[in-house]
């Protein structure tokens, strides 16, 4: 069996080394590293298969964060509501540009952003929502977008782990993910689903204005060299990995359908394993088919009930297996974001999912003897315990 990996990069090169190679020479013959042909023909790509108007490539995923919230005009103090439950990148944005966070609580079979806990906490300071679509998998956009609506809030789309997903509203429309606020932005760190060898992101609008705004963010505030007419950071995806992403845009819906087989497998050995609970799709999807997009698994992550949750980590790691626990902190309690505001028995099931969950290796390398080994380990050990 072949070495087991959480994310297995290399065995995906292989298989479009010839097209990656050829990518990066040109880039090379060019010497454009920076702002170059490949940029330009990755936005317009990434355009057409998100189905936006926009798409401003940037430096990385927080970057991208951090700059659609400057496009956006937010000012010191403004509140900006976002889950409890996911990385800090987007919780730091919001507290470098001095504006408050507001965390909230999420659903307990989906990961994402709870509704009802959304609506409690909008107050008059109130002026945006983050939904993280976590894992791989959209928040409740219609139920988001309607509240916002109601508020007069902006939706700012965290899209780093779901890139490729699609949304179905209740009257049949499909979005991809990251496309339905007034912006949305994403991650193209190696792991990703569509990931570069280095560091990028993007950020994804329809919006004209805010367009012309971000562009001018990203390029320390210029559209003509050397004339600054807004504040600006320095914050560019280079030529070659946008080169790197070109050559892997095309494969994007075939890395995630390699995904979801992984995920079938996986659910199909659980499936009679009471003390597992495996990942949950969107109401609007009851199962994880080729045919449906809803879920284009990141991670594919577990729970695991009155088992020693710590204690199989450590077992599989000591079997050759990779596995992570994501999150074992909820963000309220982190040094960096703790606040008097918070009432502990708000977060219940924030603080109840950091004790049970456990990613498993999810790539678009893994084959049956893998799969069968991960998964019989894990029984194994939840057997005998």
């Amino acid at each position: 069996m072949k070495k087991l990996q959480m994310v297995d990069l290399h065995s995906q090169y292989q298989k479009i080394k010839p097209e990656i190679d050829k990518a990066l020479f040109d880039v090379l013959e060019t010497s454009a590293y920076i702002n170059g042909p490949a940029v330009k023909e990755f936005q317009t790509n990434l355009e057409t298969y998100l189905g936006v108007k926009h798409v401003i490539p940037c430096a990385n995923g927080t970057d991208a964060l951090q700059i659609a919230m400057m496009g956006l005009g937010l000012e010191q103090g403004d509140e900006v509501i976002t889950a409890d439950f996911t990385f800090a990148a987007t919780v730091e944005v919001i507290a470098l540009l001095k504006l408050t966070p507001v965390l909230v609580d999420v659903e307990a079979d989906t990961f994402n952003m709870d509704i009802e806990a959304l609506k409690k906490a909008i107050t008059p300071k109130t002026k945006a929502i983050v939904p993280v679509h976590l894992f791989g998998q959209c928040a409740n956009m219609e139920a988001i977008l309607k509240i916002a609506k109601a508020h007069n809030l902006y939706v700012i789309e965290d899209n780093a782990q779901a890139i490729g997903a699609d949304y179905t509203f209740s009257d049949g429309t499909v979005k991809k993910s990251g496309t339905m606020g007034i912006v949305g932005t994403t991650s193209f760190f190696p792991s990703k689903n569509l990931g570069c060898y280095g560091d990028g992101g993007a950020i994804f609008t329809d919006d004209d204005a805010l367009a012309n705004k971000l562009v001018g963010i990203v390029n320390h505030g210029m559209y003509t060299r050397y004339y600054h007419d807004v504040v600006g950071v320095n914050s560019r995806l280079d030529s070659i990995q946008a080169a790197i992403l070109n050559v892997k845009l095309p494969h994007l819906n075939n890395y995630c359908n390699a995904r979801r087989v992984a995920a079938r497998f996986y659910n199909e050995a659980f499936k009679n394993q009471k003390n597992i609970i495996t990942p949950s799709t969107l109401k609007t999807c009851n199962s994880i088919c080729d045919t449906c997009n809803c879920h284009v698994f990141h991670q594919y992550t577990i729970r695991v009930k009155d088992v020693d949750r710590n204690a199989l980590h450590q077992f599989l790691l000591d079997a050759g297996i990779p596995c992570a626990i994501y999150y074992p902190v909820p963000l309220h309690l982190q040094k960096a974001y703790a606040d008097k505001r918070y009432n502990e028995a708000d977060f219940k099931i924030t603080n109840q999912l950091v004790q049970e969950v456990l990613s498993l290796p999810m790539h678009t390398e893994l084959d049956n003897a893998q799969l069968t080994f991960i998964t019989s380990k894990v029984i194994e050990f939840i057997s005998k315990n």
